[in-house]
């Protein structure tokens, strides 16, 4: 049985969910069949969050790079994205979640952005937990898109480049308002970022498991957060004090 203290679990939660193809390739299944399972791990996680009181958890749903794959892998992960849309809506309102799409979603096609639009207006006022799909998302297009809207600012309303702060650059980033996630997971053994929350990472504590996404558990949870609560978090401070290499 994994123990975790429940005054200490982290506030944000980050996970690259990895390996649905490997996962179907070892069960002789298609690709499809290895996104439809790991659904079901979506499911289980977003339930597991909430009754661990974790305020927010961002899931890696789609990169800016998976519009690179065969169109008809590419056509069911949108429609796998609607089912779970069109069942999960009511339940994430009666848990008190609300919705959140980070991302380049105007390259999404215009149904599934009516349901995004939908479910993040269904679930706006509550307060429980923030569930953060991370759509057509890739960290590099986000920083970029940060620095051409500082530019507009700085060329049409005067905004000086000396005034340009962290907590500014901050408001720009698709992540305006949400907090830096203090633990980010990948599953399925493979041990990089992948253009993920690459400015929100700075310090962020890294677990890596070789678990594929869709055999990932409420107990691989437990043991990603017990091992994020060994952790002593410096944020580049020792004993109260900058650290200087």
């Amino acid at each position: 049985m994994i123990l975790i203290n429940p005054e200490k679990v982290p506030k944000h939660i980050a996970i690259i969910m990895d390996g649905n193809g490997r996962w179907a390739q070892k069960h002789a299944l298609g690709r499809i069949s290895g996104h439809r399972k790991g659904a079901e791990a979506v499911r289980r996680t977003v339930k597991a969050c909430r009754e661990l009181a974790i305020d927010c958890l961002t899931l890696y749903a789609f990169s800016s790079e998976n519009w690179l794959r065969p169109d008809q892998e590419v056509r069911a992960l949108m429609g796998l994205l609607k089912n779970f849309l069109k069942s999960e809506i009511p339940l994430l309102g009666e848990t008190g979640i609300s919705l959140r799409v980070i991302g380049e979603v105007s390259r999404l096609d215009k149904s599934l952005r009516t349901l995004l639009d939908q479910a993040v207006e269904a679930t706006s006022m509550n307060r429980e937990m923030i569930l953060v799909l991370a759509l057509s998302y890739g960290s590099r297009d986000e920083i970029l898109e940060a620095v051409k809207k500082l530019s507009l600012k700085v060329r049409q309303e005067g905004l000086r480049p000396e005034e340009i702060t962290k907590e500014i650059f901050e408001d720009n980033l698709y992540t305006a308002g949400l907090p830096e996630p203090d633990l980010i997971i990948r599953t399925s053994g493979e041990y990089r970022l992948s253009n993920f929350l690459l400015w929100q990472c700075a310090y962020s504590e890294l677990y890596f498991t070789d678990v594929l996404w869709p055999d990932f558990s409420r107990e691989d949870l437990l043991e990603a957060i017990a091992d994020f609560q060994k952790r002593q978090r410096r944020f580049g401070l020792v004993n109260g004090q900058e650290m200087r290499d």
